[in-house]
C-alpha cells in the first residue's frame, strides 16, 4: 500500500505521519507538503517528499499518482470558501489520478445550523465525498485539549474560564490519540471502510463549570466560570484575525453543537481515549 499524506508538517499531519511510519515501512509514505525545505526530518526517516499546492492541481496529481491511500489534512485557513475551493481541487486531483481511498479530516461543528465560521466546509465536505465516485473515510475530530495546555497560565491568572458557552458542554480529544486513530484506520483495511464516518471524542464531555474543576485541580489554583460575551471574546482573541472564527466555535458550543460523545475511538484502538485530566496533568507538568 502506497500513502500519502497532506499537511505533513503541520500539527496534526506530522503526528499521524510519525504514528504511520510505526504501522508501514516509511518508505510506503509519500508527505505532501508546500515548502520542501522544511520537511528533511520527514525524509530522514526513509519516506518520500513532495511539492505540494492546494491552488494548482498538476501538483496535486502528480503528488496523488499510484497512490493507495490519501490522507487528507486540510489546510489551516479562517473561511469555508478558501478550504472548499482546496477540496474541490483535492478531489478532482484524486478523480484524475485513481487514487484508491481517501481518508478524510472532519470535525464535529458540521451541523446545517452551526454558526461556527468553518461548518459549511466541514458540512461540505462528506457531502462532496459521496458524490465524487470516489472511496473514502471521514475521521472527524472534537475539540483539541492541547491549546488548554498554554492556555492554562492566563486562566490562573484570570481565575476563571471565560468561553461564551452558556450550560452547554464541550467534547475533547488529543492529538496524539487522534493521530493514532488516523493512522490505524489508514493501515487497517477492516476499518477503511467506503463511505464511514469515525467520531473522534473522550468518553464525556464537559460543561464551563466541570471544566474550570478540572483545570483547578490540574493547575492546583482556583479557576471559577465567568463568561464573556461573543463580541468581547473575538476581541480578546483577535491575534491573527482569529477572533471571530474562535468565538463562532463558542456561539456553536453554546448552542450545545460542540459535545457530541462517541465510542468509535474505543472502536479503533480497542481502548479509550486519553481522558482530560490525565491528558493536562501529563503535559502540563512538562
Amino acid at each position: 500500500m502506497n500513502y500519502l499524506i497532506t499537511g505533513a508538517t503541520g500539527h496534526l499531519g506530522g503526528q499521524i505521519f510519525n504514528e504511520l511510519i510505526k504501522l508501514v515501512p516509511s518508505t510506503d509514505v509519500t508527505a505532501g507538503v508546500h515548502t520542501v525545505s522544511k520537511a528533511q526530518h520527514i525524509a530522514d526517516t526513509g519516506a518520500n517528499v513532495v511539492p505540494i499546492d492546494f491552488m494548482k492541481e498538476e501538483t496535486l496529481v502528480n503528488a496523488f499518482t499510484n497512490k493507495d491511500v490519501l490522507i487528507y489534512v486540510p489546510s489551516k485557513s479562517h473561511d469555508s470558501f478558501s478550504r472548499v475551493s482546496e477540496l474541490e481541487n483535492v478531489i478532482q486531483a484524486a478523480q484524475k489520478a485513481e487514487v484508491g481511498h481517501i481518508l478524510a479530516m472532519g470535525f464535529i461543528a458540521d451541523q446545517a445550523n452551526n454558526p461556527f465560521d468553518l461548518s459549511a466546509f466541514y458540512g461540505y465536505l462528506p457531502r462532496r465525498l459521496a458524490s465524487s465516485g470516489l472511496s473514502y473515510t471521514i475521521v472527524k475530530n472534537a475539540l483539541y485539549a492541547d491549546p488548554l495546555v498554554p492556555y492554562l497560565p492566563e486562566l490562573i491568572e484570570r481565575k476563571n474560564v471565560i468561553y461564551p458557552m452558556k450550560d452547554q458542554a464541550l467534547s475533547f480529544i488529543s492529538l496524539a490519540d487522534s493521530s493514532k486513530a488516523f493512522a490505524k484506520v489508514a493501515a487497517t483495511k477492516s476499518l477503511l471502510v467506503d463511505g464511514k464516518i469515525y467520531t473522534l471524542t473522550q468518553e464525556r464531555n464537559y460543561t464551563m463549570p466541570q471544566l474550570a474543576e478540572v483545570l483547578t485541580e490540574v493547575a492546583h489554583s482556583p479557576i471559577g466560570y465567568q463568561p464573556v460575551s461573543l463580541t468581547e471574546f473575538a476581541e480578546i482573541y483577535n491575534e491573527g484575525n482569529e477572533g471571530h472564527m474562535l468565538s463562532s466555535m463558542y456561539d456553536a458550543g453554546g448552542k450545545g453543537l460542540l459535545n457530541e460523545i462517541s465510542s468509535d475511538y474505543q472502536l479503533i484502538m480497542g481502548h479509550p481515549a486519553t481522558p482530560l485530566k490525565e491528558f493536562l496533568v501529563e503535559n502540563y507538568n512538562k
